[in-house]
């Protein structure tokens, strides 16, 4: 059934030239130079230091490192990262 409606997402983003992170339920990061990371579209927030950020996706995690982290905005699906980011790791969890 998950394949069935995986499939389906795929169709729908392709025919009706709909945007995929907003079908398929992706997460959208906009990174400015190595200062901001924005992020739409996670599903929580799993970890967070002044080195490390971790948040749940709908499928895997996401990954930041770096070094002076604060976090400037966080809303339920929206979070902008401010500091030095000096690696974006998605993490397949299957």
């Amino acid at each position: 059934m998950a394949r069935l409606k995986h499939t389906l997402k795929r169709w729908m983003t392709r025919s009706l030239e709909l945007p995929a992170d907003v079908v398929m339920d992706l997460p959208r990061i906009t990174m400015i130079g190595h200062l901001h990371i924005y992020i739409e579209n996670h599903r929580g927030l799993l970890k967070f230091s002044n080195t490390e950020l971790r948040l749940t996706l709908e499928q895997g995690e996401l990954l930041i490192k770096g070094e002076n982290f604060v976090l400037k905005t966080i809303l339920p699906e929206e979070i902008l990262l401010e500091g030095k980011i000096m690696d974006v790791r998605y993490i397949d969890i299957e």
